[in-house]
């Protein structure tokens, strides 16, 4: 079962970009990034386009906490690992395609490819 408000869920998952601000060594937030966000279920997804090399993944994983803003909804999460689920992993591949195929193949690849599919993250609120 998911913690998340049906209504704040329609509305992260419509749109377009998520904007994650994760929390830095120091307690602060760092300096927000813009990211793409899918649903499957009840659930929200982000991945990371650079793989485990991207700066806020880097961040999300060292101290999985952090606050993210879509759709007029701003609030506090946590990124939990959800990369070893291959069946899940499979429909948020057919997420991405679904939702951002206006942007062609040279976007869409990177973001179903194994690197990336090895930094999905499930977002959690709190």
């Amino acid at each position: 079962m998911t913690a998340w408000n049906p209504e704040d869920l329609a509305r992260i998952a419509d749109s377009e970009e998520l904007i994650v601000a994760t929390t830095g060594a120091d307690g602060g937030l760092r300096e927000p990034v813009p990211v793409w966000v899918v649903r499957d279920g009840d659930e929200l997804y982000v991945r990371s386009y650079k793989g485990a090399g991207g700066a806020w993944f880097r961040a999300a994983t060292a101290r999985p906490e952090g606050r993210v803003s879509a759709g007029g909804i701003e609030m506090e999460v946590s990124f939990d690992e959800a990369a070893g689920d291959g069946a899940l992993n499979d429909r948020i591949d057919d997420a991405y395609r679904s939702k951002y195929r206006r942007y062609g193949a040279d976007y869409i690849d990177p973001m179903i490819a194994d690197q990336a599919r090895a930094t999905t993250l499930r977002l959690i609120p709190q």
